[in-house]
């Protein structure tokens, strides 16, 4: 199911630090110290990438830009997929979602508004990156 398409008319877009950020607004301070906490992840041994959003920004810092639209469309199908299935199955609400394939897994987050879907190498330590996520 496809959700209407949505059009900002103030929309700024940035490169800071190698990662594209697209604000529309002012920031929240809980979202800048994601963004500080992810772009510390970001540095560790098997991290690919992660893409940061809420209603008002986002930020996205991937190894293969090429690909965005296919990594945004995918964080955004887990986290749809995941928040029908806590409904089906009268989960409540789901803090977070992990996706494993052969060579490569998504840790998906929901933490208030903001959305966190982080890239990495299946051997990389989730747990760990999850408990640095919610300091």
């Amino acid at each position: 199911m496809l959700k209407p398409k949505i059009t900002i008319s103030q929309e700024k877009i940035e490169l800071a630090n190698e990662a594209a950020t697209v604000t529309v607004g002012d920031e929240k301070s809980g979202f800048a110290n994601l963004s500080e906490r992810l772009a510390e992840i970001r540095k560790l041994k098997g991290v690919l990438g992660y893409i940061l959003r809420n209603n008002a920004s986002a930020i996205l810092d991937l190894d293969d830009p090429d690909k965005i639209i296919q990594y945004a469309m995918f964080s955004w199908q887990i986290h749809d997929s995941c928040q029908e299935v806590a409904k089906q199955f009268n989960l409540g609400e789901t803090e977070s979602m992990l996706v494993e394939g052969l060579n490569v897994k998504a840790l998906c987050m929901s933490l208030g508004e903001n959305k966190i879907s982080l890239y990495m190498e299946k051997s990389a330590a989730h747990a760990w990156i999850i408990k640095r996520i919610l300091l």
